[in-house]
């Protein structure tokens, strides 16, 4: 049995950040947009043992996690499987590589023990946390909760994502905490006005829709990311802002050429474009 998928990377197209739930989680509302930008993992036979094999990433990671969640919640007693990954998203780099690719996991334990049962996969991806249950399916959805109630939103958005990486990683727990010190979260009165805007302009939304209000709490720890955007924005994107918690700046393009054209400004930059749920097919190796 040898099986293979893509986990593609995500995008928040907008990201407004709310008071703090009692379990310790802001509450969000988010459009998440699936791109092209994907890791790609396989999954076959193991020997003895469930194991992930993962270049680059020492120690636990949430594949094994989710490996060991989905026997536990469907009692699946199959034989010992190996996933084996091939990082191509950027790592701590504010698009969700590793929960696309607990995600992906997901998708291919399914498929290999014949428990393609969403609710469950959705349960399982929740307690994983707040960026894989809108990574277990790909696609664009609005997230709401802390990132665990998702809405598909039909369509493929049109524009180029150009992304531009920067050195050194920027950990979500301390960008978050930024944002509580500077005091970024609104109410709950405010969260709730953001998702009726947000609402109102699916399934495209309008330019002054795309805010990353996890930014200034990025910014403050990176000031240099800051030039980046102005640079961005003078290549001509329509939206430039930070991805995620950073520290990865993202160019959103209306003009595919000119978001392709943009590309050769930025050493290292890469030129995605959104993808909806045929990213994520699993596929016999």
């Amino acid at each position: 049995m040898r099986l293979e998928t893509r986990a593609p990377g995500k995008i928040n197209v907008c990201l407004y950040l709310g008071p703090t739930r009692a379990d310790g989680r802001h509450e969000l509302v988010s459009v998440m947009q699936s791109v092209t930008l994907a890791d790609r993992l396989r999954l076959e036979a193991g020997d003895g043992r469930d194991e992930v094999d993962c270049p680059g990433v020492d120690g636990d990671n949430l594949v094994t996690a989710a490996m060991e969640r989905f026997r536990a919640a469907t009692g699946w007693s199959g034989e010992a499987v190996r996933i084996s990954i091939d990082k191509r998203i950027p790592i701590a780099a504010g698009m969700a590589g590793g929960s696309a690719d607990a995600g992906a996991a997901l998708r291919l334990l399914a498929r290999a023990s014949g428990i393609e049962d969403r609710e469950l996969l959705h349960e399982i991806a929740t307690a994983l946390g707040a960026d894989v249950p809108a990574q277990v399916r790909p696609g664009r959805v609005l997230a709401t909760g802390a990132g665990e109630q998702i809405e598909r939103v039909p369509g493929v958005a049109r524009y180029a994502v150009l992304v531009v990486p920067a050195e050194g990683p920027l950990l979500t727990a301390d960008v978050f905490r930024e944002a509580d010190r500077l005091g970024l979260a609104r109410d709950a009165a405010g969260l709730d006005a953001a998702l009726r805007d947000v609402r109102a302009g699916l399934p495209d939304l309008p330019d002054a829709l795309c805010v990353n209000e996890l930014e200034p709490a990025a910014l403050s720890l990176r000031p240099a990311l800051e030039q980046t955007l102005a640079q961005v924005r003078e290549a001509g994107a329509d939206v430039a802002m930070v991805s995620g918690s950073g520290p990865t700046v993202l160019g959103l393009f209306r003009d595919v050429k000119a978001g392709k054209a943009a590309k050769a400004h930025f050493p290292g930059a890469k030129v995605a474009k959104p993808v909806g749920p045929h990213g994520g097919e699993v596929l016999a190796a």
